[in-house]
C-alpha cells in the first residue's frame, strides 16, 4: 500500500502525529469495516447501494494486499503471505455470494475486525 501511504502523508496536518504503516493501514481497515458494517446493518435500498460501494472497496483493498504479498520482494514471512493472499481470494469469491443476496457481509466484516486487531497488537499506532 506504498501509494497509499504516500497521498496520506502527502495531506496529513503538519501538526499530527507520524504514522506508522500499519496504523496507514488499520486506519484504512477501521473506515472500510465501519461502512461495510453501517450499510449491512442498514438494509433496504439505500443501504444495498451503500453495502455495494463498501463491498468494492474492501474488494479493491484485499486486492491491494493481494497484489503487495505477490511481489517477490515482500519482506512478510511466505507463509503469512500465502495466508493474506488465501483471504484475498475469499473475500473475492463471498463478496460476490453477498451481492447475489446468498450470504451476508458478516464474515467480511469479522476478518477484517481480526486484521485490525493484529495490526493493532503490533504497535499500529501513532509514533
Amino acid at each position: 500500500m506504498t501509494a497509499m501511504n504516500l497521498a496520506q502523508t502527502a495531506y496529513a496536518a503538519p501538526d499530527a502525529p507520524t504514522r506508522t504503516g500499519r496504523g496507514l493501514e488499520y486506519d484504512v481497515f477501521a473506515r472500510i469495516t465501519h461502512r461495510l458494517k453501517a450499510a449491512a446493518e442498514n438494509g433496504g435500498r439505500k443501504g444495498k447501494g451503500a453495502l455495494v460501494r463498501a463491498l468494492y472497496d474492501n474488494r479493491r483493498l484485499w486486492t491491494v494486499l493481494a497484489s503487495d504479498v505477490a511481489d517477490p520482494g515482500n519482506q512478510l514471512p511466505a507463509q503469512l503471505r500465502a495466508r493474506i493472499f488465501y483471504l484475498h481470494e475469499f473475500t473475492q469469491t463471498h463478496s460476490r455470494k453477498v451481492l447475489a443476496d446468498e450470504a451476508t457481509a458478516d464474515v467480511l466484516i469479522e476478518i477484517n475486525t481480526a486484521i485490525m486487531r493484529g495490526l493493532r497488537a503490533d504497535g499500529g499506532g501513532a509514533v
